[in-house]
């Protein structure tokens, strides 16, 4: 099954809401948040100094690498949000529908492999921890 009929498939209503109680959400959820706040702190700090140490290849892989590791934590949190709008009642089942199918999990792109050896550890880090919470997501959206 391809991750864009994964993602295009309605929720039921009493997976989503048993989901969205669970205390495996929760804890998903945090884990997403913070990675998200993680990164950003990472990007716009420490990691925008160790990217100006860098020759011209590793530096370009760095920009592409953490535009990757961005757009991959932006679906993510999409997907997080998602669930928990309709736990807090801030969203219909039917409205969560009609925005998940704008959610992308797909999975690993093709050739960053080779520039995330180059990358400082920290980015390499960061981008194994979203690839793992993004394979957790993509486990838990397909069981919806």
């Amino acid at each position: 099954m391809s991750d864009q009929n994964a993602t295009a498939r309605p929720w039921r209503a009493e997976v989503i809401q048993d989901f969205a109680r669970s205390e495996l959400f929760q804890r998903t959820f945090q884990e997403g948040m913070d990675l998200v706040e993680e990164t950003a702190g990472y990007l716009d700090g420490a990691g925008r100094q160790a990217s100006k140490l860098l020759s011209r290849s590793a530096a370009l892989a760095y920009a592409a690498e953490s535009m990757r590791l961005t757009t991959r934590l932006m679906q993510l949190a999409s997907w997080l949000l998602l669930h928990r709008a309709v736990k807090e009642g801030e969203m219909s089942l039917a409205q969560a529908n009609k925005e998940k199918a704008k959610v992308k999990l797909a999975g690993q792109e093709p050739g960053e492999e080779l520039n995330v050896k180059i990358v400082p550890e920290r980015l390499r880090l960061l981008i194994n921890r979203s690839k793992s919470l993004q394979a957790s997501v993509r486990r838990l959206d397909a069981t919806m």
